[in-house]
């Protein structure tokens, strides 16, 4: 089966830089997220923060790891190819839509 990634093979690569990127910055605030403070205030939003940063590294690490495998625009669920215009704006879409209604989001 000739995958989506093959077919625009240029376009996953910018993609994969980009996300490489994206990956390497939301490194850097998670570790000034976790960084001491002296400020006991701003313990909650530094933790909730965290905890949304490390979601999204989660989610990047996944897109870059199908990308790898060349599973990046296949969905997860039933295999079907997610067009392009989902993936441009939600790189890390593992789902199509059908599956990801189905699934409740």
């Amino acid at each position: 089966m000739e995958t989506f990634v093959r077919e625009t093979d240029g376009w996953v690569e910018q993609l994969r830089q980009r996300l490489t990127e994206d990956y390497e910055e939301h490194t850097r605030r998670l570790q000034e997220l976790t960084a001491d403070t002296s400020d006991p205030g701003e313990l909650h939003n530094r933790s909730a923060l965290a905890a949304a940063t490390r979601q999204s590294l989660a989610e990047i690490h996944d897109a870059l790891r199908r990308i790898r495998e060349n599973r990046y625009g296949i969905c997860t669920r039933c295999e079907a190819e997610i067009p392009r215009e989902r993936l441009e704006v939600l790189p890390h879409a593992r789902l199509c839509v059908p599956c990801q209604q189905r699934q409740g989001g």
